[in-house]
């Protein structure tokens, strides 16, 4: 009987599990600003953390390994009565396979992060509702990481993910928060994801397809043939 289980335990953990697809790290750093009770900062990454991490973001199976690796860096330069601003640094990275190295997906700061937070306040997505200017801000991120690490496995395979986000800037537009909407400046949230959908950027995802799944996921097993992907990938940016 013991063997059994062990064997049952065994082909159960090489399951896939409907589980969290983000093994994300958020870091708030407030040292811009001038607090000196410094617990409101420690509970809001905390929340953040369990926020990003907990939530599962789609309907699909993910083995842990297969969790996508991100960041957050929050720096604050304001906080008071509740309201905190400053700039918000996302970055990903996609693992390649049978190898130790990890390929940059994204690097991007937004300089227009404002949020209100109460402390121990509960933090909820809703993919049908605005709820908060600070869950929508996560939550955008998140489906555009999950949305390019799709693009690198499958030629426009992040659509469905980049058309959440889309629906996310159309639900938060009328919230009157900064970075949602085409005015509001030319490097924000509404011009990101309406980047990454226009036509003009499809010879770009069509080299990150080919760079990471017919390039550098085959370096090991057929080299030749995928440093020849990874110069076709990269003469589509000429």
């Amino acid at each position: 009987m013991p063997k059994i289980l062990l064997l049952l335990l065994s082909l159960f953990s090489l399951m896939p599990l409907k589980a969290q697809e983000l093994n994300a790290q958020f870091i708030v750093n407030a040292d811009l600003v001038n607090q000196t009770n410094q617990q409101i900062f420690e509970t809001l990454e905390r929340a953040l953390n369990e926020f990003v991490n907990s939530q599962s973001w789609t309907d699909q199976d993910f083995f842990s390994q297969e969790k996508i690796t991100c960041s957050f860096v929050l720096n604050l330069t304001g906080y008071s009565d509740s309201k905190f601003e400053g700039t918000l640094q996302v970055q990903s990275q996609r693992t390649i396979f049978d190898s130790n190295y990890n390929s940059p997906m994204i690097n991007f700061l937004d300089k227009d992060i404002s949020f209100t937070y109460q402390e121990f306040q509960p933090l909820f997505y809703s993919q049908a509702t605005f709820d908060t200017n600070l869950t929508s801000l996560i939550s955008f991120y998140a489906f555009i990481i999950l949305g390019l690490n799709a693009d690198s496995l499958q030629f426009k395979g992040g659509d469905s993910f980049f058309e959440q986000a889309q629906r996310i800037v159309n639900l938060s537009q009328q919230s009157g928060a900064t970075g949602w909407k085409q005015n509001d400046g030319n490097r924000n949230r509404f011009w990101l994801i309406d980047t990454l959908r226009s036509n003009t950027f499809r010879e770009y995802r069509q080299t990150m397809y080919t760079y990471h799944r017919k390039g550098l996921d085959l370096m090991t097993q057929a080299p030749d043939k995928a440093k020849n992907s990874v110069i076709e990938s990269l003469l589509l940016l000429e």
